[in-house]
């Protein structure tokens, strides 16, 4: 039982540092020497990074946020395999099995790695709107789910061309998707929570979208920030 309480804890606190590592805030100290908060919507993530510094940034930091996400994954299962035997991480067997235990440390580091990018410890606990690091969580969890959800975001970005609605509907799709796939119960809780943070992240947007004055991909936000404006997330 010891070791269940050693990687539980080793994973999650692996999972949060890793999604704590600030890509979109260290572009733009070492691109430019700003701190990219203090401009467009004051969020790190990749859609501010682009709007902010330019598409190869945006680029580079959106696969290192998906990077996060699936590098805190597949370190809780090496973990689990370290430490209590287990492999897959899927539910089966009886209460004792290494595999039930695992799959309920690997949410957990599913969980962690969203709210690390999200609160960052190295930026005073603001962060991004955890939609790059999500997916690469989900990937790695189960890419079927992970790849529904990036299709729907592409879709809808091509045709509306406003992130915020692309993201909040593919939050809205893996839960459905997990679902008819029939996913482990702790990793459908990790959809399930991972995809309602994501909206609640959005709430701002969603109240642009309500009044219409949510921008589309290469507009300015209507709440944008000027410099040494403090980020309210």
């Amino acid at each position: 039982m010891m070791n269940v309480w050693i990687a539980m804890a080793t994973a999650a606190s692996a999972a949060y540092l890793l999604g704590s590592i600030p890509a979109g805030f260290l572009a733009g100290k070492l691109l430019q020497g700003i701190d990219i908060r203090e401009h467009g919507s004051g969020s790190t993530g990749a859609t501010n990074v682009l709007r902010t510094l330019g598409k190869g940034p945006a680029l580079a930091v959106f696969l290192f946020d998906v990077g996060k996400g699936v590098a805190a994954i597949l370190l809780a299962r090496w973990l689990c395999q370290w430490l209590l035997g287990g492999e897959t991480g899927a539910v089966q067997g009886a209460a004792n099995d290494p595999d039930q235990w695992a799959s309920w440390i690997i949410a957990l580091a599913g969980l962690m790695v969203i709210v690390g990018h999200s609160r960052s410890l190295w930026l005073n606990f603001t962060g991004g709107k955890s939609i790059a690091t999500g997916l690469g969580m989900l990937l790695a969890i189960s890419w079927p789910v992970g790849l529904s959800g990036l299709a729907v975001f592409i879709i809808v970005l091509a045709i509306v061309r406003i992130v915020s609605l692309s993201s909040i509907l593919a939050a809205l799709t893996v839960m459905i998707v997990a679902t008819l796939l029939a996913l482990p119960l702790a990793y459908l809780i990790l959809v399930y929570l991972g995809a309602l943070y994501v909206i609640w992240r959005h709430k701002a947007n969603v109240k642009r979208l309500l009044a219409g004055t949510e921008p589309r991909v290469g507009q300015k936000s209507s709440d944008q920030k000027n410099p040494g404006q403090k980020n309210p997330n």
